[in-house]
């Protein structure tokens, strides 16, 4: 996978929110396999000021910034500048919600945004309710992928809208698309890939885990197996059985 010039091996993107340890943190990171992690650039002192998350990453990890808690495009604008400055990446996840308690984005604001961070050179990766319009305009709006949510953010539900997703993958092939937002376990993240998801994008669901680490492990083999039966091609659903072992040439 290829996000603004950046070969990935790994199909799963982590986040730093809610953990319980920094160690936590660090031995799922590990055991994720991913390379690329979020950090919410409104809830880290970005000078390095005092300890946090930043100072226990994996410095083989890209980060991606991200614009979580922004209510505006302005807002969202100046903290990815900000990011830029201080992290030195031109990468960003752009997020403007527009609700307290849902967390749902504003899709207006956040494609606003998009086009001032695309003009000023930045890789644009948006969070965005799974609107296959949206998604078009975001695109040609030049943003290097597109991040529909399965579910509320921290839900766990799961992909709510599977058709949204399909229809999204077979309308937008040539698209890179990060489901992001609302997985819950291993099994949500195998439905996403099989549905065409290029990649994956979860904090709460491995950090809120008993084992974060074993769940990272989990997540890391069902998003592999997931993309290995979307390239496969299943089957076709019938409405009746279908012997296994053909008729033909039964002995009589």
């Amino acid at each position: 996978m290829i996000i603004g010039g950046r070969e990935l091996t790994s199909r799963l993107i982590i986040g730093t929110g809610k953990y319980r340890s920094y160690e936590e943190m660090r031995s799922a990171h590990t055991a994720s396999g991913a390379e690329m992690v979020t950090v919410a650039v409104r809830r880290v002192p970005l000078d390095r000021s005092s300890e946090s998350f930043l100072d226990h990453l994996d410095p083989s990890l890209q980060i991606l910034p991200n614009t979580a808690g922004c209510y505006s495009a302005e807002d969202a604008i100046r903290t990815a500048r900000l990011a830029r400055e201080a992290l030195q990446t031109d990468l960003v996840k752009l997020e403007v919600i527009g609700d307290q308690t849902t967390l749902f984005p504003d899709n207006e604001q956040t494609l606003e945004a998009a086009r001032v961070l695309v003009k000023e050179g930045f890789v644009v990766l948006p969070y965005f309710n799974d609107d296959l319009i949206m998604a078009k305009k975001l695109l040609d709006a030049g943003c290097a992928a597109i991040m529909p949510l399965a579910a509320p953010i921290g839900s766990g539900m799961g992909v709510q809208n599977p058709a949204n997703l399909r229809i999204m993958r077979e309308q937008l092939p040539e698209a890179t698309i990060i489901v992001d937002a609302g997985v819950g376990t291993a099994s949500d993240a195998a439905v996403a890939m099989e549905l065409g998801a290029d990649a994956v994008l979860m904090n709460t669901a491995i950090a809120e885990a008993k084992d974060p680490a074993k769940m990272a492990t989990a997540m890391k083999l069902a998003i592999q197996a997931g993309r290995l039966a979307y390239v496969a091609g299943r089957m076709p659903r019938r409405l009746y059985a279908s012997a296994s072992s053909p008729l033909e040439g039964v002995v009589k």
